[in-house]
């Protein structure tokens, strides 16, 4: 199952109590649905749970029961209204004429209180929404045919303290989140919390991968650079050698160059604890750049 299913799930698991809340709820999945005009309602969903949900909210909402039902199986689930009563019913709850209605717009009067339009927006995205596993990228949207509706649902969700965007693809009107917490946010108030919650999980595990590969880098880094160091010492060594000037050294120096020599493997602070007396990481680098100097001469 999809991210963007079991999140669809989760969300039909919300109980249908007050009657206005399921109005509101059912008017989002009306406004994103595929069909919403005076001569039928046609919404058509994948989600098993969505398909069982709907009769009880329209039964709720409206007192009214689909004209058709899908079938069963898997695949596309269909279910309409086009009977006269049923139809001019449904309009009217939500204040429109299907004899007068030009345009669908979004009527605010019946999204005053804030629980209608948190179910409002939970029925828009069950019938017209879909989320990206946050595994690959963040992108939750919600697409209707109608382009009053989705301006005027922007609006609703700024007023809900929510900042989406809006695009156009392939006729249908777009308003889509693509920040992480703006999508656990939406999807925590819709009802979907554990889907919120694999969205934070998910952010956690990237941001983590991510300092683990920058450390691994950054470690990666200075370890090249400890091994070319390394590297020009030991040269440094072989060429005071070749002139015959290592029994000329000072003792500490003498000191490093058999312990450089010794153990080319280790690193300058372990190298400063072999010294006798163990000196700095810092002293015995001076020492070792001292031997470098030297050979350059």
């Amino acid at each position: 199952m999809s991210f963007a299913s079991r999140t669809k799930a989760e969300l039909c698991r919300t109980a249908l109590s007050r009657r206005c809340c399921a109005q509101a709820e059912a008017y989002g999945v009306l406004l994103y649905c595929s069909q919403f005009t005076p001569s039928q309602v046609r919404i058509v969903t994948e989600s098993p749970e969505f398909a069982a949900r709907l009769p009880a909210l329209f039964q709720r909402a409206f007192r009214a029961e689909f004209d058709r039902l899908p079938g069963e199986g898997p695949g596309k689930r269909v279910f309409a209204v086009h009977s006269p009563d049923k139809l001019s019913a449904i309009f009217a709850a939500f204040g429109g004429d299907p004899g007068e209605t030009l345009a669908l717009h979004i009527n605010f009067a019946v999204l005053e209180e804030e629980h209608c339009r948190t179910a409002f927006f939970r029925g828009a995205f069950l019938a017209g929404g879909s989320v990206t596993d946050p595994g690959k990228r963040y992108h939750l949207e919600l697409a209707t045919s109608h382009l009053s509706v989705s301006r005027e649902l922007r609006a609703l969700l700024l007023e809900a303290g929510f900042s989406p965007k809006e695009t156009t693809r392939k006729g249908n009107s777009l308003t889509y989140f693509k920040q992480s917490e703006a999508i656990e946010d939406f999807l925590t108030a819709i009802g979907a919390p554990l889907a919120a919650m694999e969205v934070m999980n998910a952010k956690a595990e990237k941001d983590l991968r991510g300092s683990v590969n920058r450390r691994v880098n950054c470690d990666a880094a200075n370890l090249d650079k400890a091994v070319d160091a390394a590297q020009e010492q030991l040269e440094a060594i072989a060429r005071l050698e070749a002139r015959g000037m290592l029994q000329e050294l000072p003792d500490k120096l003498k000191e490093a160059v058999d312990l450089r020599a010794a153990h080319p493997e280790l690193t300058l602070a372990q190298l400063a604890q072999l010294c006798s007396p163990p000196v700095s990481k810092s002293a015995f680098n001076h020492r070792l750049r001292k031997l470098v100097e030297l050979s350059r001469k």
